[in-house]
């Protein structure tokens, strides 16, 4: 499926989370301090975001786009790695149990 251009309401929710988590970030106080913003004001910013989550992935659904997008380290691989964890030598602990 081609990548589709974010609608209007797409882009203007993007935004607002940006703006709401940005203020989160410039605001944050180290524990034992008095945060500068309300608990009122903290509270509806997280509901605000909740809400934007939920909207988000209502327009995902509606658009029939997965909602692939979670957070990730600069120097994160992108594909997953499966590590066998057989240990030459060890025997298998069912096989001793079982037979």
């Amino acid at each position: 499926m081609p990548d589709q251009e974010p609608t209007k309401e797409e882009r203007i929710l993007r935004m607002v989370k940006r703006v709401l988590t940005d203020v989160a970030k410039d605001t944050y106080t180290r524990p034992g301090y008095r945060h500068p913003l309300s608990d009122g004001t903290v509270n509806g910013i997280r509901d605000c975001l909740a809400l934007i989550s939920a909207r988000e992935t209502e327009l995902a659904e509606e658009a029939g786009r997965p909602m692939k997008m979670r957070p990730r380290f600069v120097d994160e691989p992108r594909n997953s790695v499966v590590v066998p964890l057989n240990v030459p030598g060890k025997k298998d602990r069912n096989k001793d149990r079982n037979g």
